[in-house]
């Protein structure tokens, strides 16, 4: 019994040490992996030629970039495309270098956390293992390797939901503009110059874009929604291109889809409603209760003579 959890503990570090040694080894690319390493070295040249511009100054910055496009480079060689993540950060405008980066430091700074933890924790006379540091430095390293993809997804819904209602008004003004006389290509583009804000700023970069590269305004309005991860432009982009060339057509269309993303957004906003109103009950309750026992407490002691 007291060889088992050495035992346990080598057989663990020596199986970590080998799959960390097996991900560093340079292995034979598959077609995917080679295809998603052109298309990244293409992104990372055009897509985010402005992120590049304000990369971080000084010596901590310095680390990051190149930790940052070693990581990605990493995942480019082992074909992790991580397109929900990536949808994410587009979303919030965000590096990929510079998340990854962020998540090897933070993983870092972890395995340091952990036995820094329990050095404390044994100062208060609790815990004499020597294994207890090992499994606080890896949990702690675990834990905050993926704290930020929590905090991005996260924050990455929220301004979905934004982007989302913005898309409702936006067809509303397309359908209006249609309405006033003018064309697809033209309703399109007067509907985004409306507002600065940033849904319509990117809205509008995309139109923008497809005028210059050749491609129809619907097919680059599918290809925003498929890089921000939001269905509603890429169903718009599909309806558009069926009906593009029929102007009453777009129009129903359009405000149809505008008032099914009210009705749904209404029944979103009312279920969240719900869901407080019952988190706000459910405290009133525990409130009123614990009022009680307060009240009760002292009577129910002098009852019982205790």
């Amino acid at each position: 019994m007291n060889l088992t959890m050495p035992i346990v503990v080598g057989v663990t570090l020596g199986l970590g040490v080998y799959v960390l040694i097996r991900a560093l080894m340079p292995s034979r690319r598959s077609a995917v992996a080679q295809v998603a390493r052109i298309d990244a070295m293409r992104a990372r040249g055009a897509a985010y030629e402005s992120a590049r511009q304000t990369r971080d100054t000084g010596k901590l910055g310095t680390l990051r970039a190149e930790v940052g496009e070693r990581v990605a480079d990493f995942y480019r060689q082992q074909g992790w495309e991580q397109r929900s993540l990536r949808a994410d950060l587009a979303v919030l405008d965000r590096s990929w270098e510079k998340f990854l980066a962020t998540k090897v430091l933070l993983a870092a700074a972890g395995l340091i956390f952990g036995p820094f933890l329990f050095a404390v924790v044994y100062t208060m006379g609790f815990g004499h293992n020597p294994v207890i540091p090992v499994w606080l430095a890896l949990a702690c390293a675990a834990l905050f390797f993926f704290l930020p993809d929590l905090e991005v997804r996260r924050d990455a819904a929220e301004k979905r939901r934004d982007l989302r209602r913005v898309i409702g008004a936006y067809l509303d003004l397309v359908s209006m503009s249609l309405a006033g006389g003018r064309g697809l290509p033209e309703a399109l583009m007067a509907a985004a110059e409306v507002s600065d804000g940033w849904a319509n700023q990117r809205i509008r970069n995309a139109l923008a874009d497809a005028r210059i590269t050749g491609v129809s305004q619907w097919q680059a309005l599918g290809a925003l929604g498929e890089e921000l991860g939001v269905e509603e432009l890429k169903d718009l982009s599909a309806s558009l291109a069926l009906v593009a060339d029929d102007g009453a057509k777009v129009r129903e269309s359009l405000a149809s889809r505008a008032e099914t993303m009210r009705h749904r957004e209404l029944a979103e906003i009312e279920g969240s409603a719900g869901e407080k109103s019952q988190s706000m009950l459910v405290a009133q309750l525990l409130l009123c209760a614990g009022f009680l026992v307060f009240l009760i407490f002292p009577a129910a002691m002098r009852v019982f003579q205790v």
